[in-house]
């Protein structure tokens, strides 16, 4: 077998999960509610009436979280994941809602988040995006961390992670080039989770800071520029924490786990048919 055609059963089976139709529809559902959840200060008319959403915050909590099991139900299902590939995503989900806590509250030190750029980049967008919203649902059981906001924090950390998965090049870039690739997209990924994290809650700030909080009879460049301007004042410095440390577990880590991710993959082999030769 020449070198060639080795990397090239390699890179087939460093995607542990392919997106059919089904785990399609389901994320593309999912992923609909969950644009209209966080952008509905800017896709409703002024004026109407949209102070009343904070009512509906438990009933949205509900729909999301089930479109969400059904997207990993699906995921699942349809990819046929034997007891291997459930077993990784187990223990991928609980490494990273274990690394949650270690920075919970000092300055966006999230080292979890380095973790899921490096699984969706071996494991592919859809075992991705299933790994990311378990793993934040059991960092959320673990930190007791459970409330309206988990399906959000679900939804954006699929989204993170899947996002590593689209990344160009999969079967051929590697190396010092595949290490800088993920770190620049954790870098900018980074501040777009706290970004659209930051769309969960800042419609409902009231009247805590008038100068920053939206405003429903407002226009959609006011509203922005009020956002952008919660977003510097709140988080702009625990996003800059979340990516440093991000690119700098990428940098130095990335090597050795990229390493351990594809070997663990190729030997589960998970989308290889098991046949049975005869005597």
């Amino acid at each position: 077998m020449t070198p060639a055609v080795r990397a090239e059963g390699a890179a087939r089976t460093s995607r542990a999960v392919r997106l059919g139709p089904r785990s399609l529809a389901a994320l593309a559902l999912v992923s609909a509610v969950g644009v209209v959840a966080f952008g509905w200060p800017f896709l409703a008319p002024p004026g109407s009436g949209l102070a009343a959403h904070a009512q509906d915050a438990p009933w949205l909590f509900a729909g999301l979280l089930v479109l969400l099991v059904a997207v990993v139900a699906a995921t699942i299902s349809e990819s046929g994941l034997g007891p291997k590939a459930v077993a990784m995503l187990g223990v991928l989900a609980a490494t990273g809602a274990a690394l949650r806590p270690l920075g919970a509250g000092t300055a966006g030190i999230e080292p979890m988040f380095f973790l899921m750029v490096l699984s969706g980049r071996v494991l592919g967008p859809g075992f991705g995006f299933t790994l990311g919203s378990l793993t934040m649902f059991a960092s959320a059981l673990l930190t007791g961390g459970v409330g309206p906001w988990m399906p959000f924090q679900m939804l954006a950390m699929g989204w993170f992670t899947m996002g590593a998965g689209l990344l160009p090049g999969p079967g051929r870039l590697r190396g010092r080039g595949e290490l800088a690739l993920l770190a620049a997209y954790g870098f900018f990924a980074a501040f777009a989770y706290g970004t659209i994290m930051n769309l969960a809650g800042w419609p409902f700030m009231g009247t805590l800071a008038s100068n920053i909080s939206f405003d429903p009879h407002a226009a959609v460049p006011a509203n922005l520029a009020r956002f952008l301007a919660y977003c510097t004042a709140t988080s702009l410095g625990w996003d800059l924490g979340r990516a440093v440390v991000t690119v700098a577990l990428t940098l130095t880590l990335g090597p050795a786990v990229l390493k351990a991710l594809r070997r663990a993959t190729r030997q589960a082999a998970f989308e290889t048919a098991v046949t049975f030769e005869g005597r």
